[in-house]
């Protein structure tokens, strides 16, 4: 996965790299937080059809220990 810089217009990310088994996608990556390089993890979760979410953690630990900083729950508006 890349990620466009929302700070420099037209910048690619480094690539978050990763798959999905079964119904959640686990994607790794490093960033950049507080001048310190963390290891990034995006996970799809995709056990419900109608809602599906994307979580954003940090590990300053090698992966030891993730710290969830951000949680997105998408849902389909009903069809009129």
């Amino acid at each position: 996965l890349y990620w466009a810089d929302n700070v420099r217009a037209g910048i690619l990310q480094p690539p978050m790299l990763g798959k999905f088994r079964g119904d959640v996608g686990e994607f790794f990556g490093v960033e950049e937080v507080e001048g310190k390089k963390v290891l990034c993890r995006l996970r799809w979760l995709r056990g419900n059809p109608r809602s599906p979410q994307w979580e954003q953690a940090f590990s300053a630990d090698g992966g030891k220990t993730w710290e969830t900083n951000w949680i997105m729950t998408f849902t389909r508006e009903e069809q009129k």
